[in-house]
């Protein structure tokens, strides 16, 4: 299964918020184990670095951790066809649908997020970390 991580949910794992910690990081280590191909935009990573050094006030630290998140998550481009099939998305917020236009081209089978209602109108579901473990757990006992 393939997925999109939205930057919230790098945030969560990041940050160690509570309580969407665990779940967020049960996703990206499914990842690491092979369960899950996981990606995420190059946008969403200059996103991460800008949260972050904001709230740990140090960027090399932060660089750190932008170093340590590409190496478990896959990186995509956003390109020019993303952009237009994001402005003919009926999504409100067009950072959000340039996200879906990417899942779409990539052929993912959800965007995780926390902010599901925001992906409405999306071509590619949204789901939260929380609901997709049931999932694959699911689909882990049909293989």
């Amino acid at each position: 299964m393939k997925v999109f991580i939205d930057t919230n949910v790098i945030i969560d794992i990041l940050e160690q918020r509570d309580p969407f910690f665990n779940d967020s990081y049960r996703i990206i280590q499914l990842g690491l184990q092979g369960e899950l191909e996981t990606f995420m935009s190059a946008g969403a990573v200059t996103d991460v670095f800008y949260i972050i050094s904001r709230s740990i006030h140090d960027t090399k630290k932060a660089k750190e951790k932008i170093i340590t998140l590409t190496t478990l998550i896959n990186v995509c481009d956003t390109t020019i066809a993303d952009i237009k099939a994001a402005l003919i998305l009926s999504i409100n917020d067009f950072e959000d649908a340039v996200v879906a236009a990417i899942a779409k081209r990539e052929k993912a089978d959800y965007i995780v997020t926390r902010n599901e209602a925001d992906f409405t109108g999306s071509p590619v579901p949204a789901i939260s970390p929380h609901q997709l473990l049931p999932v694959l757990c699911t689909i882990n006992l049909q293989n």
